[in-house]
């Protein structure tokens, strides 16, 4: 999960330090919440994990929100890079 994570850090940072911007906070997000939809399909009564997993959606949406309002028009790009609906 660690490469993962820098990974994603690498793709989506806007400038060379970059580790917190919300662009990849949400890309963060969708990469534990895809790895968690994939588990809820192997285990569907987990229903521990999936309060959690209800709680990210919800972070990742307040985010997204932020962003739009903040950065239109990175907000159109990284729901396009990261394949979310909208």
């Amino acid at each position: 999960m660690a490469f993962e994570k820098k990974s994603v850090i690498e793709q989506f940072k806007t400038h060379p330090t970059d580790t917190g911007s919300a662009e990849i906070q949400v890309a963060l997000l969708t990469t534990r919440i895809n790895h968690l939809s994939q588990h809820f399909g192997k285990f569907p009564k987990d229903f521990g994990s999936k309060m959690g997993f209800i709680k990210l959606i919800g972070q990742r949406r307040r985010l997204l929100d932020y962003l739009k309002r903040v950065n239109e028009s990175g907000y159109i790009s990284l729901i396009g890079k990261l394949n979310l609906r909208k």
